[in-house]
């Protein structure tokens, strides 16, 4: 079939709710409910992710990064790891397994080459949100992370769907991010429940619309995605957008140089990126 009819297919049964996952994402999209219940605490948290070792293990490892461990003291048990970062990030990171999973499991090195990539792309533009929103932005910087997680979630729906279908992640990159990226992504985010304002943000993203000095969340996510310094596989032979990154690392923000704020938190975004590699 032709790569845009295909695409197009693809669009149209994720937009009419026919979303067909792979292996082990209902079970994180279940846990990821029983995460988001508002009577779920610290304990029942625990309990749950003790059945979940691959999230264990990035929690505690998130707990002892830069961007949460203020005090230098290192957790190692996961009720520690969970209180210190709290019940939002347990979630993201959730959200980081479950994301990775819609990718699937592919036998084939060059697909499991680009899933890593894409997951790299992914845990600097997360990490890179997080410290956007908390010193230049002013947003909620849990928030800005979660967006970060989930702005690539069509893409490696995408890779999973590619297994029948090779010539799904070749040819112009224009053919995907016009229009399926967004309505499949889209749909993904309406079932797990994302709120609104993260899906708004990615609309600012698909549209490559940035405010100067940035502001909103839209501003951070695409601040983030412009900086990573990991090109996303399925865009990268694409024309780069018309967006002069000078003047907006030149911006003054509150009395201080972007450049100089992104300077000063080089080391708690590696360490961040670092705790989020699986």
């Amino acid at each position: 079939m032709d790569r845009k009819l295909a695409l197009q297919e693809l669009a149209d049964q994720a937009g009419n709710g026919e979303l067909a996952f792979p292996t082990g994402v209902d079970v994180s999209l279940k846990l990821l409910q029983q995460l988001d219940d508002p009577d779920c605490h610290v304990d029942q948290a625990v309990q749950l992710v003790k059945g979940a070792p691959l999230l264990a293990a990035r929690i505690v490892a998130v707990a002892n990064s830069a961007a949460y461990n203020r005090s230098g003291q290192a957790v190692t048990d996961l009720r520690t790891a969970i209180s210190r970062i709290g019940l939002r990030t347990t979630r993201t990171l959730t959200m980081a397994i479950t994301t990775q999973q819609m990718a699937g499991q592919s036998a084939s090195p060059e697909i499991a080459k680009l899933t890593r990539q894409l997951w790299e792309h992914t845990a600097h533009v997360a990490a890179l949100a997080q410290t956007i929103a908390r010193r230049i932005t002013h947003q909620d910087p849990e928030t800005a992370f979660f967006a970060g997680i989930v702005h690539e979630i069509a893409g490696f729906y995408l890779i999973s769907r590619a297994a029948g279908n090779p010539g799904l992640l070749s040819g112009d990159p224009a053919d995907w991010t016009e229009e399926s990226e967004p309505r499949i992504a889209r749909a993904i985010l309406t079932r797990i429940g994302t709120p609104q304002a993260v899906t708004d943000s990615l609309d600012n993203l698909w549209e490559g619309l940035l405010s100067l000095p940035p502001v909103t969340l839209g501003d951070t996510l695409l601040l983030a995605n412009e900086l990573a310094p990991v090109a996303s596989p399925l865009y990268q032979d694409q024309p780069p957008r018309p967006l002069d990154m000078a003047p907006v690392i030149d911006a003054l923000v509150d009395d201080a140089m972007l450049s100089s704020i992104l300077e000063e938190s080089a080391s708690e975004v590696a360490s961040l990126v670092d705790a989020l590699r699986f």
